[in-house]
């Protein structure tokens, strides 16, 4: 598979409301990436069409809420990230929690196309989300994945598995309960002469 992860922007739009149509994405159709960045509940059916108008709104306003994946011009897979601050529940959550007060960017959701999975995507949209990050100017970037022994079920994977991570380069900074670790990758800014 030959992935290609480009931003979410207005033109691509239809493509990210696509992948979230699919059979396999009632999650992802019902919370739209919003659950994070509101306090609040808001991630069941009852909040779909608020939390798609306002993730619609964040690409319309020129935001780039996150990235998506394709597989021969088809979407495959999303990724969301952007500053910490953008994610008002992270500071609250007892897992997700500032590990200090250096400024950082975080990911909180993948999500991959049920006939794409084991196929690479996340590591994909992973390595793309390193290099967006680094484009707009991060220095930090930080996940939340899930670590437990053996293989995890597709649909728990929301904030990916370690073993991604750690092949990324991120280290883990902190482990607040035993299957959730904080990882962190230093990102370097690169020169253009």
């Amino acid at each position: 598979m030959k992935v290609e992860v480009h931003p979410l922007t207005v033109d691509r739009w239809p493509d990210i409301v696509e992948l979230f149509g699919r059979p396999g994405a009632a999650i992802p159709r019902n919370c739209w990436c919003m659950y994070y960045r509101r306090s609040g509940t808001g991630a069941g059916r009852a909040q779909a069409t608020t939390n798609r108008r306002r993730m619609k709104a964040l690409v319309d306003a020129g935001g780039v809420p996150g990235l998506i994946a394709y597989d021969d011009g088809r979407p495959v897979g999303w990724i969301s990230l952007g500053p910490r601050e953008d994610y008002e529940k992270l500071a609250r959550s007892p897992v997700m929690k500032p590990v200090d007060d250096r400024p950082v960017w975080s990911i909180v959701c993948f999500f991959v196309d049920s006939k794409a999975r084991g196929r690479g995507v996340s590591e994909a949209l992973l390595r793309a989300a390193v290099d967006h990050a680094r484009s707009r100017g991060a220095t930090l970037l930080e996940g939340y994945p899930v670590d437990k022994p053996g293989r995890s079920q597709s649909d728990f994977l929301w904030f990916g598995a370690k073993r991604i991570f750690d092949r990324a380069g991120f280290r883990e900074v902190a482990r607040r309960t035993p299957t959730r670790p904080v990882m962190r990758k230093r990102i370097r800014r690169s020169v253009h002469m």
